[in-house]
């Protein structure tokens, strides 16, 4: 029974490697979008609340991010004219959505994610 166990954290560890592999992959590659994988992930597969899995990944996603961005510095990919002007309100956005995060349902949240995917998903698609 303790080797079933230990195999079986053994498997999950390795299939959160495996996710956050292609978390950061995404996050990289398309610059940023790398929550939209892991919030379902963490509440799926880690059974966490919606304001915890939300919570998490922006966690996750901060150092990815960093990481990415020090690379696209080093290769000139950042145009800094349209940094200065979206950093303010991306940084003001995010303590707004933080403190409202907070206050909100998980039933809620778990909607409007959804809901955000759908559009965002029907945009690609169409437009």
């Amino acid at each position: 029974m303790k080797q079933t166990v230990c195999m079986s954290k053994v498997k999950r560890g390795f299939l959160s490697v495996l996710v956050g592999c292609f978390v950061g992959f995404i996050n990289g590659f398309f610059g940023g979008g790398g929550g939209m994988i892991a919030v379902p992930t963490l509440a799926k597969f880690y059974h966490l609340e919606e304001k915890k899995a939300h919570a998490t990944s922006i966690a996750v996603i901060l150092p990815l991010s960093i990481a990415s961005s020090i690379i696209y510095l080093f290769k000139e990919e950042i145009n800094w004219t349209n940094l200065a002007f979206v950093a303010g309100g991306v940084t003001v956005g995010g303590i707004i959505g933080a403190l409202l995060l907070k206050k909100a349902s998980n039933r809620f949240i778990e909607y409007l994610f959804e809901g955000v995917m759908l559009v965002a998903g029907v945009k690609m698609l169409f437009f």
